[in-house]
């Protein structure tokens, strides 16, 4: 059998499994969280419930694979690096220029990094993963798998922006959308749960973590997604300001004596969102912790949130005309049972009906009570196993 990684670099995390390939048995798995923040937490679970667990300073991505890599023969998990045949990467911007999964070279990685500007907090952190990857693997077969290629269904009612449209045909000005790897994964998930074929399916898919997106998935097709041009459209996130009024950016530089627009950007990229409103942290689990406490800003932080899901989730309902399906999943929205009952509550008009009992869960299940008009169901995300299958049909 061959091993196959399955990497998922975030913003501030970098989730893995290793696979026995074709079996797609997991021989490893973990997640590295809050890269690039004080007090990093390493994670690795292998064998017979064996864990690891280590907390120390991950200054950034490369690190991160250091580390992992090291754990593994430390702990006799691999013998050797030489074990592992495959590495896929999952990359947030393939632009107009990847439509499916690719072989890794140069050229590719390159394109990645000229790439950056539609993921500035992802696409570089990607790229240092796949180099990293390939000095310590030099004869692993490397696979990139965009999360952009699931939203390329999008009619382009829903992609364009109203901006001339050259702007579209030279500058490919658009919206392409993010997380489509997880989305695509848990509205199939969503229909084998509920015993009904995807294409006959309305589902609003919910990924909401460090970086949050909504997807309007109509018969297994990606039609709207929150994402747009960049990840910084969309949801408030950890440190994403989401959707804003684009006269903010030279009414904010002319007060802050800011003279370079890209200066402006990256407030709003690394500054902004919940850490932004909260004062406290991008980590939405820090930011509970200190509404609870009773700090104002930190609840008004966790208000917004909530309220721009909600926001969304009733858009996507306009946009297909219906939904039989909504799901959580990702980092808040799979561990959060307070932030699914905060969103669904809200919007409960719609004949969402949510089960306190059912609800207090972290693993795959129907919170929704029996006999609501739409199903909510929660799903952890599988993005590696759908990463692992792509590098094993492309080796």
């Amino acid at each position: 059998m061959s091993k196959t990684f399955a990497i998922n670099a975030g913003s501030s995390s970098l989730k893995y499994q290793l696979y026995d390939m074709p079996s797609e048995h997991v021989i490893a798995k973990g997640l590295v969280e809050r890269i690039g923040i004080e007090d990093s937490v390493f994670t690795l679970k292998y064998g017979d419930g064996e864990k690891v667990e280590l907390v120390q300073d991950i200054p950034d991505h490369g690190v991160a694979i250091d580390l992992l890599l090291s754990q593994l023969e430390e702990h006799k998990v691999i013998d050797s690096l030489d074990e592992i045949d495959g590495v896929g990467h999952r990359v947030v911007a393939g632009g107009e220029i990847f439509k499916e999964s690719t072989v890794i070279d140069e050229q590719v990685v390159q394109h990645i990094e000229d790439l950056s500007e539609f993921a500035p907090l992802h696409n570089p952190a990607e790229a240092v993963v796949i180099r990293a990857m390939q000095e310590k693997l030099p004869n692993a077969k490397m696979v990139a798998v965009f999360d952009t290629s699931f939203h390329t269904s999008m009619p382009p009612v829903n992609y364009l922006y109203s901006l001339p449209y050259e702007y579209y045909t030279d500058f490919k000005a658009r919206k392409y959308g993010a997380h489509g790897t997880s989305h695509k994964y848990v509205a199939n998930r969503a229909a084998e749960i509920v015993g009904k074929d995807i294409k006959d399916l309305k589902i609003i898919t919910c990924h909401l973590g460090n970086g949050a997106s909504i997807t309007a998935v109509d018969g297994g097709k990606s039609v709207d997604t929150s994402m747009g041009f960049t990840p910084l459209a969309g949801l408030q996130m950890g440190t994403r300001t989401g959707d804003i009024d684009a006269s903010l950016i030279p009414f904010l530089m002319n007060k802050l004596g800011i003279k370079e627009v890209s200066e402006m950007i990256d407030i709003f990229n690394k500054k902004s969102g919940t850490l932004g409103v909260s004062g406290v942290s991008s980590d939405m689990r820090d930011v509970e912790e200190a509404a609870e406490a009773g700090n104002e800003r930190a609840q008004l932080a966790l208000d917004m949130f909530n309220s721009r899901v909600q926001k969304y989730i009733g858009q996507y309902i306009a946009v297909m005309n219906g939904v039989d399906i909504i799901v959580f999943t990702a980092g808040i929205g799979e561990n959060s049972k307070e932030t699914r009952e905060a969103i669904i509550e809200g919007i409960s008009w719609f004949g969402c009906e949510l089960d306190t009992e059912k609800n207090n869960t972290r693993d795959e299940a129907i919170i929704s009570k029996d006999g609501s008009k739409i199903t909510v169901i929660n799903i952890p995300t599988d993005e590696e196993r759908e990463i692992a299958r792509d590098v094993e049909r492309l080796k």
